[in-house]
């Protein structure tokens, strides 16, 4: 899904070094530089968290950091923005983990 190349309409791609970040159990491949939300998405996940009340599936929603619906659990911290948060080589994202009260 990743746009692997350029043409005579964009700019050269460049990516930042490949790293692995592991997806509730399962590795997934990103490069330096994107976020968790473009890694996840790029990896087929659309679903990141469900909604408290209704339980909906909650993704990618404004990508800028406002709407707060694309919240995961990063290394053992909950509620971080996948839209904001950059990718770093290890990183252990859990997804539709909601924090109990």
């Amino acid at each position: 899904m990743r746009i692997q190349r350029s043409s005579v309409l964009l700019p050269g791609v460049q990516r930042g070094r490949p790293v692995k970040i592991n997806v509730d159990g399962m590795p997934i491949d990103a490069y330096e530089g994107e976020t968790i939300a473009s890694a996840l998405l790029s990896a087929g996940i659309r679903t990141f968290r469900l909604s408290p009340k209704q339980r909906t599936p909650r993704g990618v929603f404004c990508g800028m950091g406002v709407c707060y619906d694309c919240l995961v659990t990063v290394d053992g911290m909950h509620a971080v923005r996948a839209c904001l948060t950059p990718v770093a080589d290890g990183m252990q994202v859990e997804t539709r983990k909601e924090l109990e009260l």
